[in-house]
């Protein structure tokens, strides 16, 4: 048996986890038909492959400035205040490794509501093969490792305490994805209001025209939290985002139209 103290290089995750600690979490799931998104990123391929998780953020930026009061967060146990914004920004997460350690770390992307999916794909790039350690998005989490123990959780809550800067550290929501291994959904807690849940594309049974057929399928989850809005907002949310996936195809007769 080998024990060992916690790794500076994820100093910043543990002070995030101990930070969302009150988030009271309620999880929804469904399944997004992703034909549209596939034919829709084929026929752009030539102009720039776009991920999945591009069209997810396109889509749940667009949700969400529709959806004020789920564009929100909170603050406080006894006399809890709620934050809505104007500006729509997604956090996503990055696998990197630092001093040779896999670590997670994650990039916002500030306003998106505005941002079309070239856009939102060059800024996912950009965090994905820029190295963490030179980049000056990622200098105040390396200051974080860097610091003694006591004075990096102090700093952190300091920085990130602020309703009006949250977006800033946390987004105004969050996508995190898994599928590129065997992961059909999962359920995580972004430190925003909502988070979605990204799983792999398999091919899966549906029903089209009173028919059985197969068709590319994403199981796309989101977590919110329950203190900011009901079950009945989050499922407006999540339904919209999956009717806009579903959609992309019709986006794309129009464009070729």
């Amino acid at each position: 048996m080998q024990i060992s103290a916690i790794a500076r290089e994820r100093r910043h995750t543990l002070l995030f986890l101990d930070e969302i600690r009150p988030f009271s979490p309620v999880h929804l799931d469904t399944e997004v038909d992703m034909s549209g998104v596939l034919a829709h990123r084929e026929e752009h391929r030539d102009e720039r492959r776009l991920s999945v998780v591009t069209y997810v953020l396109h889509a749940a930026a667009r949700v969400l400035a529709a959806h004020p009061e789920a564009n929100a967060a909170i603050r406080g146990r006894l006399r809890p205040r709620v934050a809505r914004y104007g500006e729509v920004a997604g956090k996503v997460t990055l696998d990197k490794r630092i001093g040779g350690r896999r670590v997670v770390v994650s990039a916002v992307l500030p306003d998106l509501q505005r941002a079309e999916l070239p856009d939102i794909q060059y800024q996912l790039e950009r965090y994905r093969d820029g190295d963490p350690v030179s980049m000056p998005e990622f200098a105040p989490m390396l200051l974080l490792q860097r610091l003694p123990g006591p004075i990096a959780r102090a700093a952190y809550r300091r920085a990130v305490r602020s309703l009006a800067r949250h977006p800033r550290f946390f987004g105004t929501f969050a996508v995190t994805s898994l599928g590129h291994r065997a992961v059909d959904g999962f359920h995580s807690v972004g430190g925003t209001t909502l988070t979605f849940g990204i799983g792999r594309i398999t091919d899966r049974a549906v029903v089209r025209d009173g028919g059985v057929t197969g068709a590319p399928v994403m199981r796309l989850n989101l977590t919110f939290d329950h203190r900011v809005i009901d079950g009945a907002e989050a499922a407006d949310v999540l339904t919209e985002v999956k009717d806009l996936l579903e959609g992309y195809s019709a986006e794309k007769e129009k464009e070729t139209a």
